[in-house]
């Protein structure tokens, strides 16, 4: 498949044409020398809960032989969901009886292709924080591509949201230190830019803990995948879908697109006006007050968010103003926190750095082993999911 720019009605590009800036390359690749897993781990700064889970995945890596995974050494044990023009399964691998998730990508791309892509996934063998999901590795079968994951057992936050309607700001507030911690460490240790920040991309698990998976390292898989990617272009920045410069801004419009989202319990475009909010939280209209300085969101011609044409939906994104959240049931440093993420000039965006200082950030810190969370993630789905 060309990698050319295709055109559409309202001049929309679609993510194959984005280029990154500077070093940020697509296969993510750094030269940083070759580092043990032990080594990583003592260089990081952990809470003893993450040293101790980090060294029980580091056990069971080294029990899957680097680059010798195939179909044979797998069992399929049920599947878990479809996504990013793939089919994510639960298997287990035979001689370890290791539990991971395997997505498989059904790609018709030549022989070459696929091994490029097999070359570029590689660099996941060194991303190892608690922040990302971890990868046993990669391989191909006739047209199909495996990329083998750690396994969370409370699956993905859109799973979540679905069944608890709307999170409270303190989740979403460890939510948010997670991935951002995700984000930079992708950024400052490998040079990747994630691509693809949206809840069903936020995997959590019965640990409390919150994990970042399918970031963009294979610059030929997104190539190869662009027809798939419908529901990734409603997360993207409105610079990324107009074909401007893409940087790690345009990631931070996504992260605070889904903190929007999670907090209200539906994607948030159009921008919920006072009315919606009223209904969401059970509180009279006129109750509803939004930021100073601000112009409140008016209804929009269609019902729901769901029914807009996807077009219809990116030229939202692009041309109107951003959702706001309300003064009088989320806290001003939420507030402010989000409206920094959400900025349409990516100037004016805040980077990964200002939001690590920001005052809602560094209040949620403190919840970093995540008992609390634990407990929600096995109350909210852990009992769907035990098989």
């Amino acid at each position: 498949m060309s990698s050319g720019r295709r055109k559409n009605p309202l001049n929309l590009s679609l993510p194959a044409t984005v280029k990154e800036k500077g070093d940020l390359r697509r296969d993510g690749t750094k030269d940083r020398g070759t580092f043990s897993l032990e080594n990583q781990i003592k260089q990081m700064t952990l809470t003893e809960p993450q040293k101790l889970r980090m060294q029980e995945w580091m056990k069971e890596k080294k029990l899957v032989p680097l680059n010798e995974l195939n179909e044979d050494m797998l069992e399929k044990m049920c599947e878990l969901g479809h996504g990013n023009g793939g089919v994510v399964s639960k298997v287990m691998h035979k001689s370890s009886k290791i539990i991971m998730a395997r997505k498989l990508v059904h790609l018709e791309v030549k022989p070459s292709v696929r091994s490029q892509i097999l070359k570029e996934l590689d660099v996941l063998n060194k991303c190892n924080s608690p922040y990302i999901v971890g990868f046993y590795g990669a391989f191909t079968d006739n047209n199909d591509i495996s990329i083998c994951m750690e396994y969370m057992d409370g699956l993905s936050l859109d799973v979540v949201l679905k069944k608890v309607g709307k999170l409270k700001e303190s989740r979403v507030g460890r939510i948010a230190v997670a991935v951002i911690r995700g984000l930079s460490y992708l950024k400052d240790e490998h040079k990747i830019l994630h691509r693809d920040v949206k809840p069903s991309n936020i995997l959590v698990n019965s640990h409390g803990e919150i994990k970042l998976c399918d970031f963009g390292v294979s610059g030929m898989l997104i190539d190869s995948m662009a027809n798939s990617f419908v529901g990734t272009r409603s997360y993207m920045a409105p610079e990324r879908l107009t074909g401007s410069h893409y940087s790690v801004q345009s990631d931070v419009w996504s992260f605070g697109l889904s903190l929007v989202e999670l907090s209200i319990g539906r994607y948030p475009v159009p921008a919920p006006t006072a009315r919606e909010y009223a209904g969401i939280f059970n509180i009279p209209e006129e109750e509803v007050e939004f930021p100073e300085g601000t112009i409140p969101p008016t209804s929009v011609t269609l019902s729901t968010p769901r029914t807009m044409a996807i077009f219809e939906l990116l030229d939202y994104i692009v041309n109107e103003a951003p959702p706001l959240l309300p003064k009088n049931i989320f806290s001003d440093i939420f507030i402010d926190f989000v409206g920094r993420c959400v900025k349409k000039n990516p100037i004016e965006r805040a980077n990964l750095k200002t939001l690590s200082n920001h005052e809602f950030f560094i209040k949620h810190v403190n919840t970093e082993d995540g008992g609390e969370f634990a407990w929600f993630i096995k109350e909210t789905i852990g009992m769907d999911y035990r098989s």
